[in-house]
């Protein structure tokens, strides 16, 4: 049985101006799973995307506030399905992988498949821009040092997602940091997740890339630092808290040199400054402690959110056996229970 007709999946393809590809994309997701519905999300594009897209046979969306993460925000909430594909337009990602990925989630029980990028030669072999793979490899591992993790490939946009992944996940990002709040997300909720190795390659002719290496860069590095606040605030603020502690002592220890040369403190002025510092640790200290309670309650909101939704597998396990009230235990143990079948509308059945 194909995975269209046992699971309701749906493609998310986030496009501005990418008519030179976006048809491409949608019949290749078309052809290598037969029956899953493509949505083509139209971002304020100016060309012949959507015509394309439709020519294709594509579902076509619009949303008219610029950038990745609106997109993606919008489609998490309009569309429902048991499965999700979050694709790029611009025909980089290999769609053939579509198949093995979503296999992958639904048999290994998972909730997010990141596709991890290897890079395809042919085109002009340049898919890996020098700056976006040093700016990749920074990233990644500030992802790592912080959150432990960062999935191999953090900024991919090629991913598959359950039901109860995506109806959990807030989608605050407007633009391209959409990726890294995907995946802080998934280390946060400790959210089964696999990566899944994906070929990548050059844009098609005529189309031109909409990621600014150092804007964009510094938007996800923001949003790391902003994501770090949030779900580890006690790695934050400790951080901050034990350069002040460092300085404070620094400080100190100086005038505490001169104080026992002396018996004098010569500059009053560092020794305010030291016992400022010393003050702003401690309330670095306790600011993490109440940040990391209301981390720790918002966590377990979001963890009931995407528990309330069932896996993509039916993993349940149900009990066979006659159920029994425990008002209809008798007194004496001794008794036996007989389970009386029930009327519609009946009461509590008593023993016999």
């Amino acid at each position: 049985m194909s995975l269209a007709k046992r699971f309701r999946i749906a493609a998310i393809v986030p496009c501005h101006n990418e008519e030179a590809a976006v048809g491409k994309v949608v019949s290749d997701l078309r052809v290598s799973v037969p029956g899953m519905t493509v949505y083509v999300y139209d971002n304020c594009s100016t060309d012949r995307t959507v015509e394309r897209a439709l020519a294709a046979g594509a579902v076509v969306c619009s949303e008219p506030l610029k950038g990745k993460g609106n997109v993606v925000r919008r489609a998490f909430a309009d569309i429902d399905a048991d499965i999700y594909l979050l694709i790029d337009g611009d025909d980089t990602y290999d769609a053939a992988a579509a198949p093995a990925m979503i296999e992958a989630l639904v048999e290994q029980n998972l909730d997010h498949v990141v596709g991890l990028r290897r890079e395809l030669g042919g085109r002009n072999q340049s898919a890996f821009r020098p700056a976006h793979t040093t700016g990749n490899r920074a990233l990644n591992r500030i992802v790592t040092v912080i959150f432990g993790d960062s999935m191999g490939d953090m900024l991919s946009g090629y991913r598959v997602f359950s039901r109860r992944f995506v109806k959990s996940f807030p989608a605050l990002s407007q633009g391209f940091e959409i990726e890294t709040e995907l995946t802080v997300h998934s280390l946060a909720l400790r959210i089964p997740s696999t990566p899944f190795p994906v070929d990548f390659r050059d844009r098609a002719e005529g189309s031109q890339s909409k990621l600014r290496t150092y804007r964009d860069g510094w938007r996800i590095l923001n949003t790391i630092m902003s994501l770090t606040r949030h779900e580890r605030p006690m790695y934050f603020f400790g951080t901050i808290a034990a350069m002040y502690v460092l300085l404070g002592l620094g400080l100190a220890a100086s005038e505490l040199v001169d104080y026992i040369e002396t018996s004098a403190v010569p500059h009053r002025s560092s020794v305010y400054a030291s016992a400022f510092l010393l003050l702003m640790s401690v309330l670095g200290v306790m600011a993490g402690l109440v940040l990391d309670g209301i981390r720790r309650s918002r966590q377990a909101s979001s963890r009931l959110s995407y528990m309330r939704h069932p896996a993509v597998r039916d993993a349940y396990v149900r009990h066979q056996g006659p159920s029994i009230r425990l008002d209809s235990i008798p007194a004496d143990l001794d008794q036996p229970v007989v389970p009386v079948p029930r009327r519609p509308g009946a009461g509590t059945v008593a023993p016999t």
